[in-house]
């Protein structure tokens, strides 16, 4: 490896710098000698080597966890931070939050004591506040015994989305674009009018300058699961059903992110759920029990619709891979193969898994970064494991091959683990040599410890990212039915009529409030005569937002996809309960019944966050749009024509609820390991996968008409 002599622009704060052969370097442990570990002329992984020889087992320890870290300013009881309120020093008592599997100590104690040096930021403030909270952690860890850095983690920050833990849990700060299905739609539209997919180029890009600015320097994201079980509540997270598309937008998000190799200005990247978590049991999934398995029923599944857009992220040299929670069924699943050689199925999550993380995505794959677990796999969703310790847990899952255990600070169990020899030195030398070499990488132990507040601030602003967001976000907007040409609202056709906009939600609080948005962004654009009344209006501009399931708790039945409102529906217990996707049904229907009668139009748009099944909302409409988390205005501007429609869709919508029936013995009539667009290979005969419209159109992969 060719040797850098580049002497970097050094800052220290509690250390002092040396001086060798007219070169300056961080004397991070205080000895006045040059260590190779401060030696920046050296490679990432020599460094590495050496500073993990000098690390102590509780240092090593502390390296493997990362944990949800609070700022000080999100902190209620001020006399509970230090360093003028920047750092949360409050400490949590064990099962007082979702965060406290464990309980949860202040701040400096954290670094200090515990040695953690991996943190996931959930919170939401400004980019000139974040970037003091990360200085003043790394500030901390500087004054430790070897100045080892910390990184700081965080999930998507750049979707128009409402709060979700673990996908979504901060957003409007950053440039904000539509969520991860509307960027789909947007370059898959691009791709059919004979362009490609640089819209995700683009995305990945600016956020990457955004989050470098703040010094937010690795995304737990994003999901290259492909969708084949049309029931997974985390759908609205992925990039679709087309493995060869998510393939290259997943490349596309690593090499805007990262850049071909990691660097200085690199945002690493985990590239999550390995080896794909779309194949659910019916749905379910495994944040809670009932959805822990993977199932593959048809043969050749896994390798030729799971696994593409991994061996994607691999190829381009994704820093990190997140297993899943869930476990492959045997039971529900056929033989499955990869590259010619059948895979054993032992039946533990895949963070436990010798064969999928070795075999499979480091000898096969050639994987060469580290694995990071997802949340609360020792203590909470430990599938397959659930019998032994939480010390065994941490040893199977490190002896599987996960380095970097995620969402604990469960320092004592992993050394009892080490303790009782159930883990090799060897082994932990070798997950502490992975995580700190992407460290050393990223310049955090040279001169990208510290980023500057200022131009955190500046680089957020940009008017010229936000602009790029809003263009993402017109090309999202996805026409699926335009009945007798009834768009675009040409000023033509506006002339005389008036205009009525509501938004429908399944929470009628947040209808209001989102009515009140939609209506003044429709007054901004100062194209349509607005009215309250739909009594009078010609014309009704209809958002429906439909919400169904929970992240942590399954439904008691199967997740409703149908667009409803108390709905009876069965539980698996045989008992019956109540479902609403949507309050409001019945004023949606007068509404619609309204404009018709006085021969006026109504154009719908559905968030599609899932594949809803349309049929009871459809036929109310004259021109159906799917967005997906796209702004008001921006429908807006395609219905008046000033925006041609781009999108397309990056899945298919199911039918009707018999495509997606499931019998007796908990199997579905359409395959959950195989995505829409080929789910009509398995199905009965005369019963066709995807939704057809009163126009007689398909909703099926790729479809969005345009004008």
């Amino acid at each position: 490896m060719e040797q850098n002599h580049t002497q970097p622009n050094l800052e220290v704060r509690v250390k002092n710098i040396i001086e060798v052969d007219g070169l300056k370097f961080k004397d991070l442990n205080n000895s006045g000698k040059l260590e190779p570990y401060k030696d920046w002329r050296l490679s990432p992984r020599e460094r590495a080597e050496n500073l993990v020889s000098l690390m102590n087992i509780d240092e090593k320890v502390g390296m493997m966890l990362i944990n949800t870290r609070q700022m000080g300013l999100t902190q209620k009881d001020k006399s509970k931070t230090s360093h003028d309120g920047l750092l949360d020093e409050g400490i949590v008592e064990k099962g007082e939050t979702i965060f406290a599997l464990a309980k949860v100590y202040g701040t400096t104690h954290t670094i200090e004591n515990m040695h953690l040096r991996h943190f996931i930021l959930r919170d939401n403030w400004s980019p000139s506040e974040m970037a003091e909270w990360v200085n003043t952690m790394n500030e901390v860890c500087e004054g430790s015994r070897l100045g080892i850095p910390c990184l700081i983690a965080s999930n998507s920050r750049n979707e128009n989305t409402e709060f979700i833990f673990g996908m979504n849990d901060a957003a409007g700060i950053f440039s904000t674009w539509p969520g991860t299905l509307g960027l789909a739609a947007a370059a898959k539209g691009d791709i059919k009018n004979g362009g490609d997919a640089s819209l995700i180029s683009q995305f990945a890009q600016i956020a990457h300058d955004e989050w470098d600015a703040v010094g937010l320097r690795k995304g737990y994201m994003y999901m290259a699961d492909t969708v084949t079980d049309p029931r997974w509540q985390r759908i609205y997270g992925t990039f679709g059903e087309d493995p060869e598309f998510i393939s290259d937008a997943i490349g596309r998000i690593i090499d805007g992110f990262q850049g071909q190799t990691l660097g200085n200005h690199s945002i690493s990247m985990t590239t999550k759920h390995f080896p794909g978590g779309g194949p659910r049991e019916n749905g379910f999934d495994p944040h809670y029990e009932e959805g822990k398995w993977n199932l593959y029923p048809t043969p050749g599944s896994l390798e030729e619709y799971h696994l593409p857009p991994f061996r994607a992220a691999v190829e381009h040299g994704t820093s990190s891979m997140m297993p899943y929670y869930s476990i492959p069924s045997i039971r529900k699943s056929v033989e499955q193969e990869f590259e010619g050689e059948v895979i054993p199925f032992e039946e533990v999550g895949f963070t436990f898994n010798d064969y999928f993380l070795n075999t499979i995505l480091r000898e096969k794959l050639g994987f060469k970064g580290y694995i990071n677990s997802d949340s609360g796999v020792t203590s909470k969703m430990s599938w397959g494991v659930e019998t032994l310790s939480e010390a065994e847990r941490f040893a199977k899952a490190i002896n599987a091959g996960t380095d970097l255990i995620s969402d604990t600070n469960d320092i004592e169990n992993l050394k009892t683990a080490i303790e009782n020899g159930w883990i090799s030195e060897e082994r932990i030398n070798e997950a502490n040599v992975r995580l700190l070499s992407e460290m050393f990488a990223l310049g955090l132990f040279d001169n990208r410890t510290y980023v500057s507040p200022d131009q955190a601030a500046e680089a957020v602003k940009n008017p010229a990212n936000w602009e790029a967001a809003y263009e993402a976000h017109k090309k999202s907007v996805t026409v699926l039915k335009n009945h007798n040409q009834t768009l675009p609202l040409t000023d033509e056709k506006l002339v005389g009529k008036k205009v009525y906009v509501e938004v429908f939600h399944k929470e009628p609080e947040r209808a209001t409030s989102y009515t009140e948005k939609a209506r003044q962004e429709c007054q901004e654009l100062g194209q349509f005569t607005l009215t309250d009344n739909h009594e009078e209006a010609d014309i009704a501009f209809l958002f429906l937002s439909p919400k169904s399931g929970a992240y942590f708790n399954a439904t008691p039945g199967l997740l409703e996809l149908e667009i409803c409102e108390d709905k009876t529906v069965s539980a698996l217990d045989g008992t019956t309960y109540q479902e609403t996707t949507l309050t409001g049904m019945n004023h949606l229907k007068e509404v619609a019944d309204s404009i018709h009668i006085r021969g006026g139009k109504v154009i719908m748009s559905v968030n599609v966050i899932l594949p809803w099944i349309l049929g009871n909302v459809e036929p109310l409409a004259d021109v159906l749009i799917a967005g997906y988390d796209t702004y008001y205005k921006a429908h807006y501007e395609v219905i008046a024509g000033n925006s041609r429609p781009v999108g397309v869709l990056p899945l298919t919508l199911p039918a009707s609820e018999a495509v997606i029936a499931v019998d007796e013995n908990g199997d579905c009539v359409s395959r959950n390991d195989v995505p829409g667009y080929d789910k009509d290979k398995y199905m009965p005969e005369g019963l066709n996968y995807a939704y057809k419209d009163s126009d007689g159109n398909i909703y099926q992969l790729g479809h969005g008409l345009t004008f």
